[in-house]
C-alpha cells in the first residue's frame, strides 16, 4: 500500500508540472514574430510579384480558416483541450494534416534511439565507474577518466561533423541520410537483414550518443563508489571477513548506485535531445529535422507538439527513475509516504 501511494503521490505532482510546461511551450513557441501566415504572404509575393495589398483579403481568409485570428489564450484552451480530450495535437498548416500523422513514426524512432542509447550508455559508465574505482590512480582508473572527461567537454555536434566529414568524404558511406537502403525502404515487417540494414544506417548516432551517455555516469560512479567504500559499514563488513567481491557488489555498488538511478530520469531527455542534435546533423530522419523544418515553415502546432512531448518524456523519466529508486531502496519511499 506504502508504495503504491508513493507512486500516486509522484503522478498528482507531474500534473500541474505538465500544465505548466504545456503554457510556457505555446508562449515561447508564440513568441517567434511572425506566423503561418506572414511566411506564406511573403513566399507568394516573392513567386507572384503580387503586392501585399493584393493578397490580405487571402490572408485574412487563411488566417481565420487556421485560427491564428483569436486571441493567444483561446488558442492555447482549443490546443490543450484537444489534446487532452482526443488526443489530437493539432493540423500540421505545411503539409495539412494530422500533426500526430507528421511526428508518429519519427517520434518512436527517436524513442528507440534513445531508450538504446540510455540503457547501454548508463550500463557502460556503470561498469567504467566500478573498474575505475577499484583500480584508483592506475592505469585503467586514468585512462576510464580520460575517455569520461573527453566525452563531456566535447560537444555532441562537434563529434558528429567530423564523423560526417569522414563517412561522406573518406569512406564515402552509402548509408547517410536515411533509416533504410531502397531496397528497404518499401518491405514490410522486420527481419535480420532490415534489421542490420537500419544499424549500418543509425550507428553514428547510437556511438556518439552512447559515449557522451556513460561520460557523466562513469565519473558519477566512480566519485560514489570511491565514497561508499571508505564508510563505516563497509569496513565493518570486511571485519566481519566478507570477501571483496561480496563487500564490493552486495554492499557498496547497490549504494553508490542510488544518484545514478536518480539521474537517469534527466539523463533520458539528455539521450533525446542529444538523438535530435546529432540527427540534425546527420539528416537522419527522426525529430530532429522536422523541428529544423517546422520552425522554418513557421508550422507552430508540429513544434509545440514536438516540445511537448519531449518535455512529457522528461517528467515520465524521471518518475521512472523515482520508482526505480523507491524499488532498490525502501526508505526512499517511507519517507516521502
Amino acid at each position: 500500500m506504502g508504495f503504491l501511494l508513493f507512486i500516486l503521490r509522484r503522478i498528482v505532482v507531474t500534473i500541474p508540472l505538465l500544465i505548466g510546461i504545456s503554457i510556457a511551450t505555446f508562449l515561447i513557441i508564440n513568441a517567434v514574430p511572425g506566423d503561418y501566415v506572414d511566411r506564406w504572404l511573403g513566399i507568394t509575393m516573392a513567386q507572384t510579384g503580387q503586392t501585399r495589398e493584393s493578397l490580405m483579403p487571402r490572408a485574412i481568409e487563411l488566417r481565420a480558416q487556421l485560427g491564428l485570428d483569436q486571441p493567444l489564450y483561446q488558442q492555447y484552451w482549443i490546443w490543450i483541450k484537444n489534446i487532452v480530450l482526443s488526443g489530437d495535437f493539432g493540423q500540421s498548416f505545411s503539409q495539412s494534416r494530422p500533426v500526430a500523422d507528421v511526428i508518429g513514426l519519427r517520434l518512436w524512432r527517436s524513442i528507440g534511439i534513445a531508450l538504446v542509447t540510455l540503457v547501454v550508455g548508463q550500463a557502460l559508465g556503470v561498469l567504467l565507474g566500478i573498474y575505475a574505482a577499484t583500480n584508483q590512480y592506475k592505469w585503467g582508473d586514468k585512462l576510464a577518466t580520460f575517455v569520461a572527461f573527453i566525452g563531456i567537454v566535447i560537444p555532441k555536434f562537434v563529434v558528429a561533423l567530423i564523423l560526417l566529414y569522414f563517412l561522406a568524404f573518406v569512406w564515402h558511406s552509402p548509408y547517410l541520410g536515411s533509416l533504410y537502403s531502397p531496397e528497404f525502404q518499401v518491405q514490410e515487417g522486420m527481419s535480420f537483414a532490415k534489421l542490420w540494414d537500419l544499424f549500418l544506417h543509425v550507428w553514428p548516432i547510437l556511438v556518439i550518443s552512447i559515449w557522451a551517455g556513460q561520460a557523466y555516469t562513469t565519473r558519477m560512479m566512480r566519485g560514489n563508489l570511491l565514497d561508499v567504500m571508505n564508510a563505516q559499514y563497509i569496513e565493518t563488513a570486511r571485519a566481519k571477513g566478507l570477501s571483496r567481491r561480496k563487500v564490493l557488489y552486495k554492499h557498496a555498488v547497490p549504494n553508490a548506485l542510488h544518484p545514478v538511478i536518480m539521474n537517469m530520469g534527466a539523463r533520458f531527455d539528455y539521450m533525446i535531445k542529444g538523438e535530435l542534435e546529432i540527427a540534425i546533423v546527420l539528416g537522419i530522419p527522426t525529430l530532429g529535422p522536422l523541428i529544423i523544418n517546422a520552425v522554418g515553415e513557421r508550422d507552430m502546432y508540429v513544434v509545440a507538439a514536438i516540445f511537448l512531448l519531449v518535455a512529457v518524456l522528461m517528467v515520465v523519466g524521471n518518475l521512472l527513475a523515482d520508482i526505480a529508486l523507491a524499488l532498490l531502496d525502501p526508505r526512499v519511499r517511507k519517507a516521502t509516504v
